[in-house]
C-alpha cells in the first residue's frame, strides 16, 4: 500500500527516489562528457550523438529530481507544520513558473483515464474538458505537440471550453503532449503560464521527464504519491445510469457528464452521489 501524501515514510521515499534519479543524472553526465572528449579531433560523428543522446538523459533525470526533492521538501513541511497535504502536481507547477498545471492520461482511444492537478482552477478546468470533450489537453494529444490560446482566442478555439475556463478566471493555456516512443499517453496542461517561446520549450522539458521519469520508468512515481484521481468512479456512475434509464453506457455517460456541467460541480461529486444513492438521472 502506497503511504499517505505527507507521512515521513512517503518524505522519505520522495528524497529516496530524488537521490537515485541524480544519480543517474550524473551517470549519464559523465558519459556524455567521456564521449565528448573521444570525439575531439574525430571525424566520426557517433561519438557526438552519443554524448547527444546521454545529455538529454541526463537532463530528464535532472528534471525528476528536482520535483521529487520539491515534493520532499513540501511532505517533511506538513508533517512539521499541518495544512493542506502536499500535491506532488504543485512541484511541476512551480518548474514551470505557474501556480496551476494538469496532467491527463489517455488510453488508446484517446478517453482520459486518469488526471492529477496542481490545485484547484486547475482541477476545474480539467473537469471542464472531460466533461464538455474539447480542450487543450485534447488537442496537444491529437496533434502530438504544443498547443496555446489566449484571451478571446480561448473562446474561438474552445466554444464550450473557452467561455467556462475564462470564468474561471483562467486567461491563458498551454499544453503539451506527454509522448513515448510511438504513441503519446497524455498530456500537460499550463494554466496563465509566463510568456514566451523559451517557456513551451520548458515544458516540453517538464513534460518528457515526468513521461520518461515519473510516470513510466526507473524513477517512476507510482500514483504519484495518491495524487491522481482515476475516472473509474464516472465510468461506474455511468454504468448504474445505463440500468436505471435503460440506455447505452455511452449515452449515459453524456447524461452524467451534462448533469455535472449543469450544476457546476465536479464530475467526481456527481458520480459518487450516483453510486452511493444520493442521485438519481433520468
Amino acid at each position: 500500500m502506497e503511504p499517505k501524501a505527507g507521512t515521513p515514510t512517503q518524505a522519505a521515499l520522495a528524497w529516496q527516489r530524488a537521490a537515485q534519479a541524480r544519480e543517474r543524472a550524473d551517470r549519464a553526465f559523465g558519459l556524455a562528457r567521456r564521449y565528448e572528449s573521444l570525439s575531439d579531433g574525430s571525424d566520426d560523428t557517433l561519438y557526438l550523438r552519443l554524448a547527444q543522446l546521454h545529455r538529454t538523459t541526463a537532463s530528464r533525470h535532472q528534471v525528476a529530481a528536482e520535483l521529487l526533492e520539491a515534493h520532499a521538501r513540501r511532505a517533511g513541511q506538513w508533517v512539521r507544520d499541518g495544512g493542506p497535504p502536499p500535491r506532488f502536481m504543485t512541484g511541476v507547477a512551480e518548474a514551470c513558473g505557474t501556480s496551476s498545471v494538469a496532467v491527463t492520461l489517455v488510453d488508446g482511444e484517446r478517453n482520459q483515464v486518469a488526471t492529477a492537478s496542481s490545485d484547484q482552477p486547475s482541477s476545474s478546468a480539467q473537469d471542464l474538458e472531460y466533461v464538455l470533450g474539447e480542450g487543450p489537453a485534447r488537442d496537444a494529444v491529437c496533434a502530438h505537440g504544443p498547443v496555446e490560446a489566449s484571451g478571446p482566442a480561448l473562446s474561438t478555439r474552445w466554444p464550450g471550453y473557452g467561455p467556462a475556463v475564462r470564468a474561471l478566471g483562467i486567461g491563458q493555456v498551454v499544453a503539451v503532449p506527454l509522448q513515448v516512443p510511438g504513441e503519446c499517453i497524455g498530456a500537460l496542461a499550463i494554466f496563465d503560464p509566463p510568456g514566451g517561446d523559451a517557456s513551451t520549450r520548458l515544458f516540453t522539458k517538464v513534460a518528457d521527464a515526468l513521461t520518461r521519469s515519473v510516470l513510466i520508468g526507473q524513477d517512476a512515481v507510482p500514483g504519484l504519491f495518491g495524487g491522481i484521481d482515476y475516472r473509474a468512479v464516472v465510468h461506474q456512475a455511468a454504468g448504474m445510469v445505463a440500468i436505471q434509464t435503460g440506455c447505452q453506457v455511452g449515452d449515459a455517460l453524456e447524461l452524467v457528464k451534462a448533469r455535472a456541467f449543469a450544476d457546476e460541480r465536479p464530475i467526481g461529486d456527481i458520480a459518487r452521489d450516483i453510486v452511493h444513492g444520493q442521485l438519481k438521472l433520468g
